[in-house]
């Protein structure tokens, strides 16, 4: 189920990323974190083989359970990052 969004009026410029390999659209000063709950992405990472995926706790940087590949650099905190423009996220809780 996907969040309701705010007005695109309140929101910032619209950006294009991809997460896993979907283009999006996101909106500057929204964090990974947000754009991907509205999106219905729950599941960010899988820590180990037999373990449950993991998603944020948090929502602040303290857990770093939100972590994710951006641009090819692992462990970002998804919470913590803000999108850009051609900006690349991977989750491993596909």
């Amino acid at each position: 189920m996907k969040g309701k969004r705010l007005p695109t009026s309140r929101r910032g410029r619209p950006v294009g990323i991809r997460v896993d390999g979907r283009p999006l659209t996101a909106f500057e000063g929204e964090t990974v974190f947000a754009v991907l709950c509205l999106e219905g992405i729950f599941a960010l990472r899988r820590p180990a083989a037999g373990h449950p995926v993991r998603g944020a706790l948090c929502g602040m940087g303290a857990c770093q359970e939100c972590r994710v590949r951006i641009d090819g650099i692992p462990d970002r905190r998804a919470c913590m990052t803000l999108v850009r423009e051609g900006m690349e996220i991977e989750t491993g809780g596909r």
